[in-house]
């Protein structure tokens, strides 16, 4: 700071007549706020002169003067801006001050909001600390600088009116700054009476319990009355537990106690509380105070942006396993869907070729084999489609029972019923389960569907619907799938044949919030397991026919 304006500034500061000037009730009680609003037990309002640091008015330690070459506040005077060191011992201009190396004291956090006279000049800070590291969020850093402001306006009211003929002093003045700078805050500010009985209150402390303060009532039933409650906005609050009782009890801060507050006829406001005992010159406590800071919208962001994460982290996750399927698809487009048009189109230029020496069985034969590899290709263009309604379809939850479902798809099934020569049986009553009816049938139709085209040759086809309480067993006789293989199972084409069934039912079965799994069936063949959302409820509008 050059010389002409550092002797500018002092010259200012002079104005004010506050070097070695005892310090003001209003004072102390603004440099409490900050301590509160800060949640930590010390905080001073430092003046700085030419040469050295004077601690004007101080919060839970005895000030102490020095030069100004020691005073932290010193270091970053002339920026005139926020100071906010979470750890003095990480920072290069400060880790080597005798305020925190141990030769004048052990600070760790440490916070400065400038003094700025009118004309511009940085006069002292007022400053808060602690001896364990810490950290203030962006609320707390506005409402230290208001603090500051309004010490710097008492400072110039002061001045302006010892220069017009002297400085009010009688206790009318006194409440009515009081009252002025508590209003000026948006913390709620309540003060109390050793006895517990309330002295004062400000602006922010009105709206949050508005109508129910009464500053006549006595010291009891203090958590029904403001209606205070533990975090959870159900447990009432012990009256031990009350921050104001609390420290008027054991004499120690309370320090980022959360709590509700569930004022009649208002929303519901989460506060974090800050409270501390007022002290007279001998120690003896006079009475105490404690700042509520609403913390509301503060958790309702939070809580917000994690949500934002949670549905991100589903996003990219279903990203990824689309752009998996999509790499699978165009390898099934490759082969499952070219190889069979592939044959069609051979046998279709044998048919444009066809000689007369050739005999009709021959072209009867080829014509079999085209419609075969056309049945094919429709076969897999219809599993796709079933895949993608699978993992695409909105799902619309109600009550669905499992049997009048599967009824419905038995008669779907019925032609391939009937051509497989199987059987299927359902030995005892399904569950009701809560979920999405058309996604529910897609996923049966795949189960049954399946069981039917994987059937061993040697055997009749069997399959059993049944179910193990809230789960859904579809077990055959198969030639099941053996117990390497079923950790990929779920995947795209990972069976022969068009491999899409299985991966389509787990698509349906994730989309519920379910699971399902592949067991043996006693005596050869696959069991499937679903576990899907049950419900009591007893409704549906699907109907169809018996299975047997």
């Amino acid at each position: 700071m050059g010389t002409d304006t550092e002797r500018r500034r002092a010259g200012e500061l002079d104005e004010y007549h506050l070097m070695d000037m005892p310090p003001a009730a209003e004072l102390d009680a603004v440099v409490r706020v900050a301590a509160a609003v800060a949640g930590v037990p010390n905080a001073t309002l430092n003046l700085l002169d030419d040469s050295r640091q004077y601690q004007h008015t101080t919060v839970g330690f005895t000030g102490q003067d020095c030069g100004r070459d020691d005073s932290m506040c010193a270091v970053r005077l002339e920026r005139g801006e926020f100071v906010h060191v979470p750890d003095a011992r990480e920072e290069p201009d400060y880790r080597d001050n005798p305020w925190v190396t141990g030769e004048l004291g052990h600070i760790r956090f440490y916070a400065s909001a400038p003094l700025i006279s009118p004309g511009g000049y940085v006069m002292g800070t007022l400053c808060v600390f602690d001896n364990e590291p810490g950290r203030l969020d962006g609320e707390q850093i506005g409402r230290l600088t208001d603090l500051a402001g309004i010490i710097v306006a008492f400072f110039e009211r002061r001045r302006h009116a010892r220069l017009s003929a002297g400085l009010r002093t009688d206790l009318t003045a006194r409440e009515e700054w009081t009252r002025t700078v508590l209003d000026s805050i948006d913390e709620a500010v309540f003060a109390v009476a050793p006895s517990g009985q309330l002295l004062l209150y400000n602006r922010a402390a009105r709206e949050l319990h508005h109508p129910g303060i009464d500053p006549d009532a006595g010291p009891v039933r203090i958590a029904s009355r403001y209606q205070l409650y533990e975090p959870d906005g159900r447990t009432l609050l012990r009256e031990e537990d009350v921050p104001l009782v609390r420290v008027l009890r054991t004499g120690e801060p309370v320090q980022g106690r959360e709590l509700m507050v569930r004022t009649p006829g208002m929303e519901a406001r989460r506060v974090r509380a800050n409270a501390r005992a007022l002290r007279g010159p001998d120690g003896v406590i006079i009475g105490a105070a404690v700042a509520l800071q609403d913390v509301t919208a503060e958790l309702t962001r939070l809580r917000l942006l994690e949500e934002a994460r949670r549905r991100l982290a589903l996003a990219n996750a279903e990203l990824r396993r689309s752009n998996a399927d999509l790499t699978d698809f165009a390898g099934a487009v490759s082969h499952d869907l070219v190889a069979p048009l592939a044959a069609v189109g051979g046998y279709l230029d044998l048919l444009d070729d066809l000689r007369d020496e050739d005999g009709p069985e021959r072209v009867t034969a080829w014509v079999e084999e085209a419609a075969r590899a056309v049945g094919r290709m429709r076969d897999l263009i219809d599993s796709l489609l079933g895949y993608a309604r699978a993992g695409s379809a909105p799902v619309r939850t109600v009550h669905v029972p499992v049997k009048e479902v599967l009824d419905h798809v038995l008669t779907d099934l019925n032609a391939e019923i009937v051509a497989a020569g199987a059987r299927v049986s359902v030995p005892g009553p399904l569950p009701t389960v809560c979920g999405d009816p058309v996604l529910i049938r897609l996923l049966l139709q795949n189960l049954l569907g399946n069981a039917l085209k994987h059937r061993r040759p040697d055997r009749p086809c069997r399959i059993e619907v049944s179910a193990d309480g809230p789960s859904l067993r579809i077990a055959d006789n198969g030639p099941g799938i053996p117990p390497p293989r079923r950790a990929v199972a779920f995947g795209m084409f990972s069976r022969p044949g068009h491999g899409i069934g299985l991966p389509s039912c787990k698509r349906i079965v994730d989309r519920h919030g379910g699971t399902i799994t592949l067991d043996d069936t006693p005596g050869g063949g696959l069991t499937v397991t679903v576990a899907l959302p049950v419900t009591d409820g007893p409704t549906s509008q699907f109907s169809g026919p018996a299975a047997d």
